[in-house]
């Protein structure tokens, strides 16, 4: 049975190619697109993709084709040996994939070999690597001109570029498609509760950790949800000056034992999860290659060349950081000045403008205004961060994603916070202030939510409309209507893609910043609304919900990722954990100096001492609290010694039994 196959034993077509409709004439029909289109750039793009063993289906849609494409295991096995993906094998070790040992290597629990994450870039490389073999171009017909397909040339590239291929991109599988609608999306009796292991399988790694980043947060959110609800409703009197420092001293320390535990946890997931995800060999081809070259020198002249090929190495890494370093420098410098001198001025513009109106009405058209103009404005700072990510150099996908993260959040924390520290330190407005976490918590939450579910509906149901209105245009008078194939659904459907450069960032982007907006909110001002927590904990269930029905309904089927972690959102967490200290205490000195003499009277010496124990605590907690469960420590250290002592065990039968190999290497020096 193949990786393709289901239970029933049909094929799982997981990959589609969109190109423009042929067959127009023929009455569109399947069984009319034969060996007339064999000798077109779409006809030998299937003949080729037939020819590297994949499994080709052509789907004629309502406004385009679709060439269809599953793959035999044994094809993807030798794509994954030419990719030298690095696997789990039963000895605990992760070793370059060899096809012909297949055997030794982990399968996954539903009995597949290889994870979404490792099909698709296996299909990425058979797909992107047909090439003219020939030393003579091939010629390519399309509609009434002649391409030449050079030698040594990627037939997709060259067929994208001239806009033959419109896109390649993966497609849902609807048995775990609708699987996954019953036992995650629809499934609200759970609250928090998520199929991880399901979603890593269908999404990739990636996507699972944010879906188990947000169930654990929002699990653990209910406890400050709680006490917050009772701080807001429960009049306290006297003592509502010392249930408030005591509320801030919660807040913070259930923010560092969460994001403590979280570690724990993403941890002992990724030590689970493994296998779902190959880890990058290009360092291994790298010295692959080296040794293949150099195989025929003797000995001393081996040496020499290693010596000299490891200080030219050296000075090759130490040239490219240095120049990675400075362009990030520069990239960075840029992104804050324009934060200083363009988006500062604006912000404090509109937190005076709002504390000088009187009239609500005035205050309310002056706040959408205000939201429209600067989602303008950072989605301008955020496709700018992305044209100079660019020019970085970084080493991969993921530095990238995170050198993106750090800049473009700088623009959405000026956006999201400036204005609310104007009236909380400025002009110590505890009301003003209160109005405005409402807005930003409710309003903003509410409209965010609801464009981000509808828009990607709306545009599909929209794209759908058009397809069949052309379609009944063209056929007018047929008096039949052809169905949608369910390929073209899903090319129709958006693509779960950054909203400021889907080329860097998947959608995942969107929702990080959606969360660290909403934490950042609640944790810098928690003394101002404690009330804040209840209803992030009430967005945060629904959002579970939502965003899950939106992958899987209204969404493509997201291109994998690999990354086990939150990346650079972490840093971002720990960094708005210490603003929440300063601010809290700075909301708290405010409440107790009303009269603003600032003395250091007992109550403002008790919350200067309270913040430093709380810096302490923050950073005492990452030191007692360990990163690692213990049995993943002790996982990893017991295939490591089963590794070292079988490898050490063949590495010395290998030595007393080269004898004459040394004799051998004696004699040439």
């Amino acid at each position: 049975m193949s990786e393709n196959e289901g239970e029933e034993g049909g094929v799982v077509y997981e990959i589609a190619i969109a190109v423009p409709k042929w067959g127009e004439n023929n009455n569109n029909k399947l069984d009319k697109i034969t060996d007339d289109f064999d000798n077109d750039c779409v006809g030998i793009l299937v003949n080729e993709l037939k020819k590297k063993g994949l499994i080709v289906e052509r789907v004629v849609g309502l406004q385009n084709e679709f060439v269809k494409l599953a793959a035999p295991l044994e094809i993807l096995g030798k794509a994954a040996a030419e990719l030298r993906f690095r696997k789990r094998t039963h000895i605990g070790m992760d070793f370059p994939f060899e096809w012909d040992e297949a055997e030794a290597f982990v399968k996954l629990p539903d009995g597949s070999l290889f994870s979404w994450c490792e099909r698709f870039r296996c299909y990425n490389h058979i797909v992107h690597g047909i090439v003219n073999t020939e030393k003579l171009p091939v010629i390519l017909k399309y509609e009434d001109r002649t391409i030449d397909w050079k030698s040594g040339e990627s037939l997709v590239a060259k067929l994208e570029a001239i806009g033959v291929v419109k896109e390649v991109f993966p497609l849902h599988d609807e048995k775990k498609r609708k699987q996954l609608l019953r036992s995650w999306a629809m499934n609200w009796l759970d609250f928090t509760s998520q199929p991880i292991d399901d979603i890593c399988s269908y999404y990739g790694v990636k996507i699972a950790t944010y879906f188990a980043f947000l169930g654990m947060f929002t699990k653990w959110m209910l406890f400050p949800a709680a006490l917050g609800l009772t701080v807001q409703l429960v009049d306290f009197g006297s003592m509502q000056l010392l249930v408030l420092p005591f509320f801030f001293i919660c807040a913070i320390s259930w923010a560092v034992l969460f994001f403590q535990f979280w570690k724990r946890k993403n941890s002992a997931m990724s030590a689970r999860l493994q296998i779902y995800h190959s880890a990058d060999a290009e360092s291994e081809y790298k010295s692959f290659q080296t040794d293949q070259s150099s195989s025929e020198c003797t000995p001393t002249e081996l040496m020499k060349k290693q010596i000299s090929d490891r200080t030219k190495e050296k000075a090759n890494f130490q040239r490219e950081e240095w120049f990675r370093w400075l362009m990030r420098f520069r990239n960075d410098a840029f992104i804050i000045m324009s934060i200083i001198c363009l988006q500062l001025p604006f912000e404090l513009a509109y937190a005076h403008l709002y504390e000088v109106i009187r009239s609500d009405l005035l205050k309310f058209c002056l706040t959408a205004v205000y939201l429209l103009a600067i989602q303008y404005f950072t989605r301008m700072g955020g496709k700018v961060s992305v044209k100079l990510i660019k020019y970085e150099n970084n080493e991969n996908v993921e530095h990238r994603a995170n050198s993106l993260v750090y800049k473009v959040f700088g623009l959405y924390f000026m956006q999201s916070y400036i204005g609310i520290f104007y009236h909380a330190l400025l002009h110590r407005n505890v009301m003003t202030l209160r109005q405005v976490l409402i807005q930003r918590l409710l309003i903003s939450e509410v409209i965010e939510n609801l464009l981000e579910n509808s828009i990607p509906y709306l545009s599909y149901s929209f794209k759908k409309f058009r397809a069949v209105r052309n379609k009944q245009k063209r056929e007018k008078g047929s008096g039949k209507s052809s169905p949608i194939p369910r390929v073209e659904k899903d090319y129709l459907k958006p693509a779960y893609a950054a909203s400021i450069g889907q080329e860097i960032e998947d959608g995942l982007f969107d929702d990080f910043l959606e969360l660290v907006l909403q934490f950042g909110m609640i944790m810098m001002f928690a003394c101002a609304f404690p009330l804040a927590f209840a209803f992030a904990a009430v967005n945060n269930i629904t959002e579970i919900r939502a965003d899950a029905l939106k992958l899987l309904a209204t969404m493509r089927r997201p291109i994998p990722r690999a990354d086990a972690t939150i990346g650079a959102w972490m840093n971002i967490f720990q960094f708005l954990i210490v603003m929440s200290i300063c601010t809290n205490s700075a909301l708290l000195a405010c409440l107790y100096d009303r009269e603003g003499k600032w003395s250091l009277s007992p109550g403002l010496a008790a919350i200067l001492i309270m913040e430093h124990v709380l810096l302490f605590i923050k950073f005492g907690f990452s030191r007692i609290v360990p990163e690692e469960p213990a049995w993943v420590r002790a996982a990893r250290r017991k295939n490591a010694t089963q590794a070292e002592e079988m490898c050490s065990k063949r590495l010395l039968r290998s030595i007393s039994g080269d004898d004459k190999w040394f004799r051998e290497m004696k004699k040439n020096e």
